[in-house]
């Protein structure tokens, strides 16, 4: 597994101790605790030793490109928990949880935990809605499941985790697999060494707690729903695999899909063939050294993706021959994406992304987005809307929106939680962000809809920020070129100017903004006189706008948290940002309210943000409706 190593990773890990969680607090390993535990450890592959990384649980993790396309085993389903508020099932001198010990009858032996005793928990799911005395719940929670598998000679087997947040180590059999710090990235543990014919424990452990020099840090706008939010999985593949590729259309002719297949543990010379049968088209050639092998072919009259025409066409990627050849499919859309000045090109023709922003909370029910009706509800809003594109925020959304998105033929700015103040002077922040980054863009490569890459919302603007920032807007464009890099920046001055100025500017492809004119500042009147001073010839989007309404309160133009006030707002916003030339897309905020621990007025927020144009429960405010006329006449924006 080629999984890039970031030179933070590597940088930081010299300076810094081995940290590892014990009886509720973080204490240093020493050299014999160390190598004892990586010992235990199955192989992790393409992951630096664990000794290696800024602190134990930010190693870089596997992560399979498209494997939601392989055949799994399904580990969805009800997993025994245990809370853990004190981490003591990290080992308190006696065994830890991870052994899941069962006391054979008769025995007398001190065993403190029971998980076959214990209750039942839904994965996927955030713990908190599922379990009402959980709600508020942040800290630790072991889960444990069996399952009965075969001997399989000549397979390599991944143990996938689609996220836990925020913090995770798992285990097979008492054996460590892997550790990973990120809630919202999927990772892939290797449990090759670990698996056996017949009954095989699972043990995950996940540590929700925010910590201040996580990414994101302490305090966000949104809930910490904890747990394994997303599908846990069991993937077997043959001994070389695929492990990554990178197909796409060049933007110089768009008649040429090029790229590269990475075959793990491959020898040089293995042969790596590429097909895309509906569209009759075939490359072939051989691993190098490395296991890489490059792509190219011509691929004219193809139909090309867009919101109009979201085609995709099946790929079948194959590797090795014989008993070891290993398969993989993926269905594939082929577009270009680029700027030109202050125009976003779509195939080489400018557009203008009329959109909404989305958190990951389930409709109806609350807690994380984890099933197809969720993303189906979703998108079915959007759609209704008559928007082309979402902005999924702050974080990398399940990859069932991604999926969907191509589908749909809706265009995607994707986030990392580099959100608001993190510890930007600090280089072990910089590489969990970094990862974060890595493993959201090896993930979502394949997917067509996802045109912006964002690394940041709302940052304060100083030179450890900008700094730290242009790092990241240089790493994903050395990672994929063949996309544009943004952030939602913060603006400058008062309600008659505004100016968009910030020195990260410059690191960006498109400059995103935030405003609340009408709602943080003046009132929505305001928005009529206020002029705009753009800094950059490059396409801009105002990646948020908007104010709160109570769904069902009614009342005055003038009445906040009426929908009448939200819905004047909207108007006098859209007259507002129809004045800005450079305009190319807008994503108000936000779709649906959302739960937020900030969001306390009783009676009205009642621990809501009520930005939505959608009730948490789908009851549609008067000002869907007028961002809905705006988008189907046309009226916001300038695609040129």
């Amino acid at each position: 597994m080629r999984v890039f190593v970031p030179k933070a990773v590597v940088v930081a890990a010299l300076s810094l101790l081995v940290y590892f969680a014990f009886a509720g607090g973080w204490c240093a390993l020493g050299a014999q605790q160390t190598a004892a535990l990586n010992s235990n450890a199955g192989t992790t592959t393409g992951a630096v030793p664990i000794t290696s990384s800024p602190t134990l649980s930010i190693a870089p993790t596997t992560v399979l490109v498209a494997v939601d396309q392989r055949q799994t085993l399904s580990l969805n389903g009800d997993w025994h928990y245990i809370l853990d508020p004190y981490q003591n099932g990290l080992g308190n001198g006696r065994s830890g949880y991870s052994r899941d010990e069962e006391v054979p009858t008769g025995s007398n032996k001190l065993v403190e935990y029971d998980f076959a005793k214990s209750p039942t928990i839904k994965v996927p799911g955030d713990w908190n809605t599922q379990k009402e005395s959980l709600m508020n719940y942040e800290g630790g929670f072991w889960y444990e499941r069996h399952v009965q598998l075969q001997a399989q000679a000549g397979r390599r087997t991944f143990l996938h985790i689609g996220a836990a947040n925020y913090r995770a180590r798992v285990w097979m059999n008492g054996r460590l697999l892997c550790t990973h710090e990120g809630g919202f990235t999927s990772f892939d543990c290797e449990a090759t060494r670990a698996v056996k014919a017949g009954e095989n424990s699972v043990v995950i452990f996940v540590d929700s707690t925010r910590i201040a020099d996580g990414v994101p840090t302490l305090k966000t706008d949104w809930y910490n729903y904890g747990g394994l939010t997303r599908d846990v999985s069991l993937v077997s593949v043959p001994e070389s695999f695929i492990d990554d590729f990178d197909l796409h259309l060049d933007r110089a002719t768009r008649s040429v899909i090029e790229g590269y297949v990475h075959v793990e543990d491959a020898q040089a010379g293995t042969h790596v063939s590429v097909d895309l049968p509906e569209a009759k088209l075939h490359a072939e050639g051989v691993t190098d050294a490395n296991g890489r092998v490059a792509i190219s072919m011509a691929a004219t009259g193809l139909t090309l993706w867009s919101p109009e025409t979201p085609k995709l066409y099946h790929v079948v990627l194959k590797a090795g021959s014989g008993l070891t050849e290993d398969t993989l499919n993926d269905e594939m859309g082929f577009r270009t994406i680029e700027t030109s000045g202050s125009k976003i090109l779509l195939n080489g023709k400018p557009i203008v992304l009329h959109g909404v922003s989305i958190h990951a909370e389930a409709p109806f029910r609350t807690g994380r987005v984890d099933n197809d009706q969720d993303v189906a509800t979703l998108f079915g809003w959007v759609k209704e809307l008559g928007a082309n594109y979402v902005r999924l925020a702050h974080y990398p959304h399940d990859q069932r929106m991604t999926r969907a998105a191509d589908k749909l033929g809706i265009l995607v700015w994707s986030e990392v939680p580099v959100y608001w103040a993190v510890q930007f002077e600090k280089e072990d922040v910089f590489a969990k962000s970094q990862q974060q980054l890595h493993e959201e863009i090896r993930r979502d490569r394949d997917k067509a809809s996802v045109i912006l890459w964002s690394i940041a919302n709302e940052t304060p603007n100083n030179p450890a920020r900008t700094a730290f920032l242009t790092r990241s807007a240089d790493y994903v464009h050395h990672e994929d070129p063949t996309r544009l890099v943004t952030a939602a920046l913060l603006v400058r001055g008062d309600l008659k100017t505004k100016y968009i100025d910030d020195p990260l500017g410059k690191a960006l492809d498109v400059i995103g903004f935030n405003e609340y004119i009408g709602w943080y500042e003046g009132k929505p009147e305001d928005a009529d006189a206020t002029e705009w001073k753009i800094a950059y010839d490059k396409p801009l989007i105002v990646s948020e706008f908007g104010g709160g309404a109570k769904a069902g309160l009614h009342g005055t133009d003038d009445q906040r948290w009426t929908e009448e006030y939200q819905a004047g707002l909207y108007r006098h916003q859209i007259g507002m940002l129809n004045r800005i030339p450079q305009l190319r897309g807008e994503t108000p905020w936000i779709l649906m309210d959302f739960r937020s621990p900030v969001r306390e007025l009783p009676g009205i927020q009642d621990g809501f943000n009520r930005k939505g144009l959608v009730s948490d429960q789908g009851e549609k405010k008067a000002a869907f409706f007028v961002l809905q006329k705006a988008y189907k006449e046309n009226g916001l924006g300038h695609a040129e």
